[in-house]
């Protein structure tokens, strides 16, 4: 556990000290503004600019907490232009960066910012809190010591299909977000590319109608191949699941083809590697196999 004498100057023990010079990062609710952390209130009240893809969303939540800090605009539209007076400002006074919902930088604008203001000196600091994929993951059921976050897939049916199959052989969960409209054909893609595995879909997380459902890829592609849901979604697939064990006829039918061209050392010990059995066993059956057809 960290020591309290290296935690920065904004920790939670010294809840009067001004804030120093850095940039926040600063987690704000998905839904329920329940989940606004007190730290992050404190931040954003003491900050000297926000930053922030929409100020008509941030400006409400600001409100609904009673903080009056000036905002700046920042997203993908004038980041070039704004970033080096963010970077500046940061290194004199403290500047938070918040997205539209939850945790910045998740599928979100700013990581051009993060990392420039890091190579002019700027402290970087994170003010941690809501996550959508995370709040998913959560309770969705699914392995949780691995997973992979991709954000949002193509809109366009091959890149989507082509961008699966490069997650295909990931042996983690895959967190994908995704939009109401665009969840069907989602779901369809990952079923094509990725087979029936087990998956989760979160919508309206923290929200009053909040549900995660869970089930096979078809189960959940069927459900809403129809009807678009509303809501934020979260898509989760489970890891690849484990290969079927291999029967006799497979051993035989991969000895046979192998011995057509190899010698039988060679032979067993590439259809061994090729069907994970034991290489003895493997040598045994295929002794058999060539003094049949001699």
């Amino acid at each position: 556990m960290e020591h309290p004498s290296s935690q920065p100057a904004d920790a939670e023990q010294l809840p009067t000290a001004e804030l120093a010079p850095g940039l926040y990062i600063v987690a704000t609710p998905i839904g329920n503004l329940g989940d606004m952390t007190a730290r992050a209130v404190r931040v954003l009240g003491s900050a000297s600019l926000i930053a922030c893809e929409d100020t008509r969303v941030t400006g409400r939540l600001l409100h609904h907490f009673g903080i009056s800090t000036r905002m700046q605009p920042y997203h993908d539209h004038n980041a070039a232009a704004v970033r080096p007076g963010l970077i500046a400002r940061a290194l004199i006074e403290p500047v938070a960066l918040v997205s539209d919902a939850g945790t910045p930088l998740i599928s979100d604008p700013g990581f051009k910012l993060v990392a420039d203001a890091r190579d002019a000196g700027v402290t970087v600091l994170a003010v941690p809190g809501a996550c959508a994929a995370i709040a998913a993951l959560s309770i969705a059921g699914l392995p949780t010591d691995r997973f992979l976050f991709a954000g949002f897939l193509p809109a366009k049916d091959k890149a989507r299909r082509d961008a699966i199959a490069q997650l295909a052989a990931v042996p983690a969960t895959l967190l994908f977000y995704e939009s109401g409209p665009r969840l069907a054909a989602t779901l369809a893609a990952l079923l094509a590319v990725l087979g029936d595995r087990p998956a989760g879909v979160g919508r309206e997380l923290t929200k009053r109608y909040e549900e995660m459902v869970t089930g096979t890829l078809s189960v959940l592609a069927e459900r809403w191949a129809e009807v678009p849901p509303r809501g934020e979604i979260v898509v989760l697939v489970g890891p690849p699941l484990p290969a079927a064990a291999a029967t006799q006829d497979d051993l035989d039918a991969a000895l046979q083809s192998a011995l057509a061209t190899m010698k039988v050392k060679d032979a067993a010990r590439h259809v061994a590697d090729a069907l994970g059995l034991a290489k003895s066993e493997v040598y045994a059956r295929a002794l058999v196999i060539r003094q049949g057809s001699e």
